[in-house]
């Protein structure tokens, strides 16, 4: 018999299976900043990506503890490229493979969208931030996706008090909306760039720099500004059940930033 069978024909004692009598239970226990390779569903096909994912599942109060490993190995036998339906799925494996009744998935990663400047047309890549999340709770299911978008936003009191010129800034839009149906990283991409002062470009030539200076300078907006125009769209689409919109200005006449946000019947907690 070799080391493999006498490992198998021993079983070593599940300690985490042992009877717990503190007789508190935990929420969510389980793996958090685990890295992993992935494809990410897109209108153009699947996208490579490399996720930072967090599993947690409930444990009753009278099991020691988890199956740790068991994470792992729910995540890479799950080979759907990601989109809410994925997430969904896997949740179920999750919840099955750990014999629990609710959990939590979040998996955040870099998503990658292929732009053409605004007027040279030259192509390149505009990097986001996305991030899907699911939850079981109470046997009923949210699941919610996650953009950070950089846009350029510009300020009207700056431009109505000035001579010339005007002062913008780069800023960070954050949307997340819940869901039961399909949502894209594209369709809160565009919602939060037609709110800004002006979108921006990995790669810009000298008349599309000359047109988002113009652009912006035409477009100003408040921080306030941002957040009620996102909301107002969000708002108007029935797809969405809850959403809370976000943006920080990173000022660029001040060492600090300036932060607006809205919530809209947002129940998925983070």
């Amino acid at each position: 018999m070799n080391a493999p069978e006498k490992i198998l024909s021993n079983p070593l004692p599940d300690v985490q299976s042992n009877l717990d009598t503190r007789n508190l239970p935990i929420q969510r226990v389980g793996i958090k900043g685990f890295r992993h390779p992935v494809l990410v569903a897109t209108a153009i096909g699947p996208q490579p990506s490399v996720a930072t994912i967090e599993m947690g599942v409930g444990l009753p109060h009278h099991v020691k503890g988890t199956h740790m490993s068991r994470f792992i190995e729910v995540f890479q036998n799950h080979d759907k490229p990601l989109e809410m339906a994925s997430l969904h799925s896997l949740m179920r494996a999750m919840l099955d493979r750990l014999e629990a009744s609710d959990g939590f998935i979040a998996i955040e990663l870099p998503y990658f969208i292929r732009k053409s400047a605004p007027v040279s047309g030259v192509s390149s890549l505009m990097d986001y931030q996305a991030k899907w999340q699911a939850q079981r709770q109470d046997g009923k299911d949210r699941l919610s996706l996650q953009v950070v978008v950089p846009v350029t936003s510009l300020c009207p009191c700056s431009k109505n008090i000035s001579d010339y010129g005007a002062h913008n800034q780069r800023s960070h839009v954050t949307i997340t909306v819940e869901s039961q149906q399909a949502v894209t990283p594209e369709q809160l991409i565009r919602i939060a760039e037609s709110a800004a002062s002006c979108e921006l470009w990995g790669l810009l030539k000298r008349p599309d720099e000359k047109y988002v200076t113009e652009r912006a300078y035409d477009n100003p907006k408040f921080v306030e500004d941002l957040v009620r125009d996102m909301a107002l769209m969000l708002a108007a689409n029935p797809q969405f059940t809850g959403f809370t919109v976000e943006s920080e200005n990173f000022e660029s006449i001040h060492n600090h930033s300036a932060y607006a946000r809205i919530d809209h019947g947002s129940r998925l907690q983070s």
